[in-house]
């Protein structure tokens, strides 16, 4: 039923009255905004955090959406505010040498050993590897651009940028997460060589 139903109509339901509605587009809209908390959080707990801010705040304000640009990239635009909050909020945590993980990625490091090597293998596993290890600015531009399928003008208005700026900035992040993937890809190259 609700399939077929645009942003907009359910926007206009919800603004009329019928606030059920507005579960429909947290649905449509969650995976990808969870996507985007991740990659400015890194850690599930804290994008789960960051995504309800997002879907909270945007409920608030929707009655303010002025339906300029799609839903989705005003809602991005609310999560790219609300991640940017987050982080600025959140302390930085520090984690002693002597924690039991660590001492076990220390120990591995210098290994050829890697128990997770079959689920590495897979390209999509290193290309969202290598875009976590980006800035959270790159990794939003690149997830918003190849993922969300936005286009430069949406992430201009998203991130509150130009759009030329956001074209040197896709441009920069993808050289910055092309040297991501070579650092990451460096034993398979040279096993292929």
């Amino acid at each position: 039923m609700h399939q077929n139903e645009t942003d907009l109509a359910l926007i206009n339901a919800v603004l009329v009255g019928q606030t059920s509605q507005y579960e429909v587009l947290v649905k449509r809209h969650q995976p990808f905004v969870f996507t985007l908390a991740m990659r400015f959080a890194k850690n599930r707990e804290d994008a789960e955090e960051i995504a309800q801010d997002c879907f909270v705040k945007a409920y608030r304000a929707l009655g303010t959406f002025k339906q300029k640009a799609k839903f989705s990239t005003w809602l991005y635009s609310i999560t790219y505010t609300s991640a940017m909050t987050f982080l600025r909020k959140k302390k930085l945590t520090t984690q002693s040498i002597n924690d039991d993980e660590n001492v076990l990625q220390i120990a591995n490091s210098g290994t050829n050993f890697d128990a997770n090597l079959i689920e590495k293998k897979s390209a999509y596993v290193y290309l969202n590897h290598a875009i976590t290890l980006l800035l959270p600015d790159d990794a939003a531009i690149i997830t918003l651009f190849y993922k969300g399928e936005q286009s430069l003008e949406e992430i201009a208005q998203a991130l509150n940028m130009e759009a030329k700026t956001v074209k040197v900035k896709l441009f920069r992040a993808r050289l910055r997460l092309k040297d991501k993937l070579k650092y990451l890809l460096k034993d398979e190259v040279n096993e292929l060589i």
